[in-house]
């Protein structure tokens, strides 16, 4: 297998990447916490800097509450009145469908997006359009998948509904849409994963137990990431020392729901795999020029 390992930025101790999308300086960002809070901002407010900087701290950008954290970016221009934001909880495993233009009014000093219960967290937050199928997957390797029509839309200051019904000790990593790839990378804390094709994860009513997605071992470790891939896709593996793995989907073993993975990272002793990011070039998201640019330099590339 085919990897490159990198140093993607400068961190501090304990701290690590957890997430990267590509956008322009005016769309907005939404940022969403594990408090269920949104804040708003426009791209170009955060400063420029160099691949290996630090970056800019999220404080000084947005004023967050104490203990809170953002679990998902998402990039818009638009706030349509056909468009979603499905979100999905951590320990409780709430789904709730929020319209898209009720997020319109936020701003700096954030605004509720779901209620919570005290033990519980926002974990992940998606653009629908209500016609999507949702698949969630637990620390302990399970998944369902559901339609998204099963979640009627509700208001900023309601909790949601049971999206899955989990064993003890369980908690959901991750939420995907079938629509956003073949198949998809379910990697494990210690360095190992698998690829499985999305079909293989047949629909069934929201709130039932869902089916085994892969076999946890001693050796796998738990899950920490679930993505939704493409055979030409590229995945970054992120440690807890902020040392970035890069890996081809097509080098990946492509296994059925009940197994458990192949290695994918060496890791040193007392070092995990922290989190996991599909790497994303989104063209229409770049404005016309810079996308002529880079198909250009794509065509006279002779490699």
């Amino acid at each position: 297998m085919a990897v490159r390992e990198f140093k993607g930025m400068e961190t501090i101790q304990d701290d690590y990447i957890v997430e990267m999308l590509m956008t322009t300086s005016h769309h907005y960002l939404m940022f969403f916490t594990n408090m269920g809070r949104v804040y708003r901002i426009k791209a170009y407010e955060i400063p420029e800097a160099s691949r290996t900087s630090r970056g800019t701290a999220i404080i000084n950008i947005i004023p967050l509450q104490p203990d809170e954290k953002i679990t998902a970016m998402i990039p818009i221009k638009d706030y349509e009145k056909d468009k979603y934001l499905f979100m999905a909880t951590k320990k409780r495993n709430s789904v709730k469908k929020l319209p898209c233009w009720t997020m319109k009014i936020s701003g700096k000093t954030g605004l509720a997006a779901i209620s919570l219960r005290d033990d519980d967290e926002l974990i992940e937050v998606k653009i629908t359009g209500d016609d999507e199928e949702i698949l969630l997957f637990t620390r302990y390797g399970q998944c369902i998948r559901f339609k998204e029509a099963d979640v009627r839309a509700t208001g900023r200051t309601t909790m949601g509904v049971i999206g899955m019904n989990l064993t003890a000790g369980d908690e959901v990593i991750a939420m995907q849409m079938a629509s956003q790839g073949e198949s998809v990378m379910i990697v494990s804390e210690n360095g190992l994963g698998k690829c499985t094709r999305i079909n293989e994860f047949t629909t069934q009513n929201r709130g039932g137990k869902g089916v085994k997605c892969y076999k946890i071992t001693e050796k796998s470790g738990n899950l920490i990431g679930v993505k939704s891939v493409v055979k030409d896709d590229e995945l970054m593996l992120i440690t807890t020392e902020g040392i970035i793995i890069r890996i081809r989907v097509n080098d990946t073993a492509l296994l059925g729901r009940v197994t458990s993975g192949v290695k994918l990272i060496d890791l040193k002793s007392g070092v995990t795999v922290a989190s996991i990011a599909r790497v994303v070039e989104d063209k229409s998201l770049m404005p016309p020029e810079e996308e002529a640019t880079e198909e250009n330099e794509t065509e006279g590339d002779p490699s």
